[in-house]
C-alpha cells in the first residue's frame, strides 16, 4: 500500500471511529486517483470552491459544499498600470517563498492580471497578513466571499474528425500531437479522467472530463456525425 494509500485510509477511519467529519487537504490529480481506486465505503466528498476545480478537498463524512474548510483569496496589484503580466506562476512562487506548503493550496484562476486562490481556510489569514508582492509588483490580499463568474473563462467548443473514441486518439487530436507524443503521455501518467488515471485504450463516454498535465482539460460532449470514410466527428469543450 502506497504511502497516499495509508493516509487515506487513516482518515477515513478517523472519520469512522469519531463519528465526525474528516478532512483532507488539497489533493492534486495523482493522489486523487489513488484515493477513488480505493473505492472506500461510505464514499468520500470532494470540492475544490467551485465547479470543476482541479485540486479539491476530500470530506470523509457527510458534508456540504459551503461547509468545506475552503477560503478564497483575492490578489491586486495596487498599481495595475505599473503592475507586471503576472501568470499562475508567479502567484504560486510568490505564496511559497512565504513558506506555505503546496497542499494547502487550491486552484489558482488568474482574471484581469489579478489571482483568485483557493486555500485551506485555517492558513488564508496568514497569506493575506503577508503576501505583499508578488514577481516584482506590489500586491493587496483579502478574503472574499465567492469566486465571479467572469473569473472563469468559458470553454472553447471545437469539432475534431478521429477514428476511434480511444482516449489516446481523442488526446492526441485536441492538443496536436502525434499519436508517439500522446502516448508518452500515458507512460508518464500524465492523462486522467473524472479523477482517475486511465491507459491510452480507455473509450471515452460522453461527458468525460479528461485532464492532461501541462496541456490543459477538455470535456468529450459526444459524437455529432460520421464522415464518408467513417471516422467520427466529435465535440469537445476545451478549458485552458
Amino acid at each position: 500500500m502506497s504511502i497516499e494509500a495509508k493516509h487515506f485510509e487513516d482518515l477515513h477511519r478517523r472519520a469512522e471511529n469519531s463519528g465526525r467529519t474528516v478532512f483532507s487537504d488539497f489533493l492534486g490529480l495523482s493522489e486523487l486517483s489513488v484515493l477513488k481506486s480505493m473505492r472506500l465505503l461510505p464514499a468520500p466528498h470532494f470540492w475544490g470552491g467551485y465547479e470543476n476545480a482541479e485540486r479539491v478537498v476530500s470530506a470523509f463524512g457527510e458534508c456540504e459544499e459551503k461547509n468545506f474548510p475552503i477560503s478564497l483569496i483575492y490578489v491586486k496589484p495596487v498599481n495595475k498600470k505599473f503592475a507586471d503580466e503576472l501568470s499562475h506562476r508567479d502567484f504560486l512562487g510568490s505564496i511559497m517563498a512565504l513558506g506555505i506548503k503546496r497542499d494547502v493550496i487550491g486552484d489558482i484562476i488568474i482574471s484581469e492580471n489579478c489571482g483568485y486562490i483557493f486555500c485551506i481556510e485555517n492558513i488564508a489569514s496568514y497569506i493575506t497578513g503577508n503576501l505583499k508582492e508578488v514577481k516584482h509588483t506590489t500586491v493587496t490580499a483579502q478574503i472574499c466571499a465567492e469566486l465571479p463568474t467572469l473569473a472563469v473563462p468559458e470553454p472553447e467548443t471545437a469539432e475534431f474528425i478521429v477514428t476511434s473514441l480511444r482516449l489516446d486518439v481523442l488526446t492526441a487530436a485536441v492538443f496536436g500531437l502525434s499519436r508517439k507524443s500522446a502516448g508518452e503521455l500515458f507512460q508518464r501518467e500524465k492523462v486522467f479522467v473524472n479523477g482517475n488515471l486511465k491507459n491510452a485504450s480507455y473509450t471515452v463516454s460522453n461527458g468525460d472530463s479528461i485532464t492532461v498535465r501541462g496541456f490543459g482539460k477538455f470535456v468529450f460532449v459526444g459524437e455529432k456525425r460520421r464522415t464518408k470514410k467513417d471516422r467520427a466527428v466529435v465535440e469537445i469543450k476545451l478549458y485552458r
